[in-house]
């Protein structure tokens, strides 16, 4: 008799695990449709504004980072955003992205400034089509652009500056490594580094180069430094990628004691500095970058001014600082 319910009752079971998966695909169904069809009324909804933001690397975590932060400003304001940018770095590649996102009539654009007058004429394309757009991480100072967030970069190359002397012994020849020659927040935070170091006597700037920003392409540039300039007391990477790479270089040219300095709070900064690596980074707030510059939009769009500069405050990561954070407020 057992052995006769046991099959039955077996079936059974399969029969109801059946139905509740069928039942359970079904609902997903319905919720995808349903997310579906709320997304697409809000891209044809044209009171949902739409923002392209342009990145200057597509993957790279200080774009992601300004990304979150204008999506989540984005979500409250009701506005829609649409993330792109070259896959590597490639100031041609902007120009065409921009170029295309101006095709696409958005309600507004966030880009990075790039310093070309090709640049400015896409810039001034845009505006005179009523599509106002706002330059962040670097500015483009000479375009029609409605203003520019980021960090005040000729203000953060000399805090790299005075971190130097403050921690260095009095004197010392320095290397220095940008992320891009074309770059106007690179060329600002070397002139802003190079106003402090040329006044103070023992210092000297012996080399500067570029990484491309690239942890490979820096490890490359800081070993070659290293090599013509073997006196080299300091290294300074101005990109986020920077720091890392030079560590690199500085291991493959069979060196050490050299004093470290980045830019930006990523992981393997922050390793760097808990193993006595890097001595210290300035970091920027992206994630704020983002969030600020869809703030400017929703007043635009509500027909309020603003100044053109917005300027995000940097700070100091070290070790002294890590360890605050551990212990925690």
């Amino acid at each position: 008799m057992l052995k006769r319910i046991w099959p039955f009752g077996l079936i059974v079971l399969v029969l109801i695990f059946a139905y509740i998966l069928v039942r359970f695909f079904l609902a997903s169904m319905t919720i995808g449709d349903l997310v579906g069809q709320i997304r697409l009324q809000r891209a044809d909804d044209p009171s949902v504004k739409h923002v392209v933001l342009i990145a200057q690397e597509l993957d790279n975590p200080f774009w992601r980072e300004m990304e979150q932060g204008a999506e989540e400003a984005a979500d409250k304001l009701g506005m829609r955003i649409d993330y792109t940018g070259p896959i590597r770095i490639n100031p041609t590649e902007q120009m065409r992205l921009l170029e295309r996102a101006i095709a696409s009539r958005p309600d507004g654009i966030l880009v990075q400034g790039i310093v070309d007058p090709d640049y400015d004429a896409l810039i001034q394309r845009a505006t005179g089509q009523g599509i106002p757009v706002i330059t962040v991480d670097a500015d483009e100072p000479g375009s029609s652009r409605l203003a520019y967030v980021g960090t005040d970069n000729l203000g953060a190359g000399k805090r790299m500056g005075e971190l130097v002397l403050k921690e260095a012994a009095g004197k010392g020849k320095i290397g220095v490594m940008i992320g891009s020659e074309r770059a106007e927040n690179m060329q600002l935070r070397l002139a802003g580094f190079r106003s402090v170091i040329s006044a103070a006597p023992g210092f000297a700037i012996v080399d500067v180069r570029a990484s491309n920003i690239s942890r490979i392409g820096a490890a490359k540039q800081a070993e070659a430094m290293l090599k013509q300039h073997p006196d080299i007391q300091t290294i300074v990477g101005f990109s986020s990628l920077d720091a890392a790479g030079i560590v690199e270089g500085i291991q493959a040219a069979g060196r050490t004691g050299i004093r470290v300095y980045g830019f930006d709070d990523l992981a393997m900064t922050r390793q760097g500095i808990e193993q006595g690596e890097i001595a210290a980074s300035i970091v920027q707030s992206p994630k704020e970058m983002g969030a600020r510059s869809i703030g400017l939009l929703n007043e635009h769009f509500h027909g309020k001014s603003f100044a053109a500069e917005h300027f995000i405050p940097t700070s100091v990561l070290d070790k002294a600082a890590l360890k605050l954070e551990v212990a925690g407020p």
